[in-house]
């Protein structure tokens, strides 16, 4: 048992962790060049999954960070004419921590893996797995791609054409592999086949969404290899402690940084606390080293498993996958200067279901843009403010005349609650929870055009009076429940909406707000301010 302490690992009867934190992490990036639009895609996916579980009033950790070990890294410095760590710092500093900043990353933590903190941790795990006798020295020879910064099966190769006709290709990075040759340490991945199709079976919520599941269990069952854990070819990395002429390889490194960013080894309430993760967020280009090398690592260790790894597609352009090295990356800059941060936010979890490849284009960008967000969602919100201003000086009158169509409405809003909890906090469908939202938006914007209170502002009578109060603070108070709702994906956004309702005066801060608590009824008092703020979603030049 290390410091830290053992636990058993996770499985389908493990109890919930209410009184816990919430931990959820994105891959940490390479920084061998700028974030790009897939980068942001996962980034953004666990920050409105963080967003929403502390909305619901939970504990919660939020943890990204860049992994800056290893031969890519080393030679992107080498090519700039700079050494590896003044490369990270540059691209830290410049491109990684501002992108974040610019998206309104609400992260709890930016691990580095050349931060001492994470380093020291790491020499200690491997130290303890070589005590224990799960490593051991060796010699391999194999196809490696640099870009993944793994050996690869012979199998898994694809015959280059053209310019690199002869050779053999990465699948991924369509760039050719190298034929290495080197005398390493290994872990003995081999024998924990069996432990992870048994752990596989026993919670087949592991691993999402169930293509990658399959997947993953396809491949456990042809048979692992043991995994080469060090390099002695180069020296850009965290020393192996008990051999320095061997570096640490990158991936068991950057692994590690899910334990160390929590207190491995250093702090053990906090790590007991917090660790394992509830949710990792990965791409599916690196779901084997999440789901398959990373628990057979914590396994060897005696230390609990992540409650659910989860995979999201790839961003297509032209029918490839984005990347830096298929020249397809796009600066997420080049769209929120045209959309803004918050519809970008919105636009790939909407657009794309999460787990599934998706196909961005700026065309259906815009599209979307103007027909739900500028014309469904900013129109509501826009023509109550105006219709309160107009016909009640701008305060919100109270509901006195309910009748079917409203309790129609009231209903509806508590199952929109229910759905959009269900889908995004607990299944991860951030498409299917945004999409339930904006339904309950088309549903008021129908319920204004059904009721027509411009018509029934000209009846003067006390009822005719009545009447139209209770429609506009019927809608208004949907607009409430909305913009807590959204905060998580749309943060900005939803504070406008709120200062325009003036339901902080009246209701606390926004992000007080409990998901929860949205479908409760009549919470917005009346006699209330409502103002037309600016415009939420301009028209697009």
């Amino acid at each position: 048992m290390t410091e830290s302490g053992a636990r058993h690992e996770s499985g389908p009867g493990t109890p919930a962790r209410a009184s816990r934190t919430y931990y959820v992490t994105t891959p940490i990036y390479y920084v061998n060049d700028a974030p790009h639009l897939g980068h942001a895609y996962t980034t953004v996916a666990g920050d409105v999954l963080a967003r929403w579980h502390r909305q619901r009033g939970e504990r919660v950790w939020f943890l990204t960070g860049t992994d800056e070990h290893g031969q890519k890294i080393l030679r992107t410095a080498e090519a700039n004419g700079v050494s590896p760590r003044q490369w990270a710092d540059k691209l830290v500093d410049e491109s990684w921590r501002p992108l974040w900043e610019h998206l309104e990353i609400a992260n709890d933590d930016f691990i580095r893996t050349t931060q001492q903190r994470h380093t020291d941790r790491v020499q200690e795990f491997v130290q303890d797995l070589y005590d224990r006798g799960e490593i051991y020295k060796g010699g391999y020879e194999g196809p490696y791609c640099v870009g993944c910064e793994e050996y690869k099966l012979p199998g898994e190769l694809l015959d280059g054409e053209g310019e690199f006709a002869g050779q053999q290709l990465c699948p991924i990075h369509r760039r050719p592999v190298e034929i290495l040759s080197e005398e390493n340490y290994f872990f003995k991945l081999s024998e924990y086949g069996e432990r992870l199709l048994a752990h596989y079976e026993a919670d087949p919520g592991f691993i999402q969404p169930e293509s990658a599941r399959n997947e993953v269990v396809n491949f456990v069952r042809q048979g692992l290899q043991d995994l080469s854990i060090s390099r002695s070819t180069f020296d850009w990395g965290v020393p192996v402690p008990w051999d320095p002429k061997h570096v640490i390889y990158v991936w068991v490194d950057a692994l590690l940084n899910y334990a160390t960013a929590v207190g491995y080894n250093e702090n053990r309430e906090k790590f007991e606390a917090t660790f394992p993760a509830d949710v990792h967020l990965v791409g599916k280009d690196i779901l084997r080293f999440h789901a398959v090398i990373w628990p057979a690592m914590l396994m060897a260790q005696g230390l609990p498993l992540p409650r659910r790894i989860a995979a999201n597609g790839w961003l297509m352009v032209g029918g490839e996958k984005m990347s830096k090295s298929n020249l397809t990356g796009i600066k997420p800059q080049d769209l929120t200067s045209h959309f803004g941060v918050d519809a970008y936010r919105w636009y790939f979890l909407r657009a794309i279901a999460f787990g599934q490849d998706g196909s961005f284009s700026w065309e259906d960008f815009s599209a979307r843009y103007t027909s739900e967000l500028a014309n469904g969602y900013g129109n509501l919100a826009s023509r109550v403010a105006a219709m309160v201003g107009k016909y009640f000086d701008g305060v919100l009158p109270p509901s006195t005349a309910d009748g079917p169509a409203e309790k129609a409405l009231h209903a509806s809003l508590a199952r929109t609650v229910t759905e959009a909890d269900r889908r995004i906090g607990g299944d991860l469908d951030f498409q299917g929870g945004i999409l339930t939202v904006f339904d309950f938006v088309r549903q008021v914007n129908g319920y204004l055009s059904e009721q027509q209170p411009w018509k029934i502002a000209k009846d003067e009578s006390p009822e005719g009076r009545a009447r139209l109060a209770t429609i506009l603070y019927t809608a208004a108070e949907s607009l409430r429940a909305i913009a807590v709702l959204l905060h998580p994906v749309m943060p900005d956004t939803s504070r406008k909406l709120w200062d325009s309702l003036g339901a902080e005066a009246a209701l606390g801060a926004l992000s007080e707000q409990r998901v929860q608590e949205a479908a409760t009824w009549g919470r917005l008092p009346a006699g209330t301010p409502i103002t037309k703020g600016a415009i939420l979603f301009p028209r697009l030049d």
